[in-house]
Parts: structure tokens; sequence; C-alpha cells
């Protein structure tokens, strides 16, 4: 297979991905309360300048994670969220870069969905200049 045909393969199994992420409701642990006001927020992570909602396909893979921080006595309290809802409302609400990140304690059976267009709305993505389109710094 060329290179070319590579990328699309690759592309289109990404696409489907996403496609049943979107569709799929997952674990999202709330926070520690630890903010001004104590509010639980949704979990994240920074990363090279991107902030990432963490999500678990299911509760085995938040105890795993739970596990890889050394935290695995305390409770854990979280919401089940679709998807779509992830990417669509809390993403863009977060007001920085932000992207989710599935089952992060899975190493490459994780995904990353990155803050990019056709991911989350172009308003949120780093890649969009609402000039031209595609094309905004990353």
């Amino acid at each position: 297979m060329q290179g070319a045909d590579k990328a699309v393969v690759r592309r289109r199994e990404f696409a489907a991905l996403l496609g049943e992420f979107r569709r799929t409701a997952v674990l999202v642990p709330l926070g520690d309360g630890a903010g001004p006001e104590g509010e639980r927020g949704l979990l994240t992570a920074d990363l090279g300048g991107v902030r990432f909602i963490l999500a678990f396909s299911d509760e085995q893979a938040l105890a795993r994670y739970a596990v890889a921080r050394g935290e695995a006595a305390r409770e854990w309290v979280y919401q089940s969220i679709l998807g779509a809802r992830l990417l669509d409302v809390a993403v863009p609400a977060v007001g920085v870069p932000c992207g989710v990140a599935l089952d992060c304690a899975d190493g490459e059976g994780g995904m990353v969905f990155p803050p990019v267009c056709g991911i989350v709305p172009d308003a949120a993505a780093v890649d969009f200049d609402a000039d031209g389109g595609l094309g905004g710094a990353v």
C-alpha cells in the first residue's frame, strides 16, 4: 500500500473512532474542588499549552488511572457525558485550547481528540483562521 493510500485509510479509521466517541457516553471525573469558589469542574490536565478533559470509557479505565496516579484509595466522583457534548459544549467552554484525552492511563489503548477543525467546533480549534478557514497556528 502506498503512503498516500495508508494516510487515507488512517483518516477513515480515525473518523470512525471519532464518530463512535461522539455517540458514546464516557465517564468524566470531577476535580477536587480546589478552585476559588470550591467548584468541582471536569478533571483536566495540561500538556504542551493545551488543556485536555480527562474521560474514561468505563470504571475499570478510571480505576487504572487512579492506580497510576497513586490515588486508588480516594473516592472518584464522576459524571457520565456523551462524547459529542464534551467536544461540542465542554471544550469551547474551557476558554483555552482544549481537547479530550480518553483512557489516558492505557498507553496506546488510549485516544486523544485534539482541539482541531473536524473534531471540535471551529471557534475552539487551534488550526482555524476566522479570516480564511484552515491554517491558523497550532
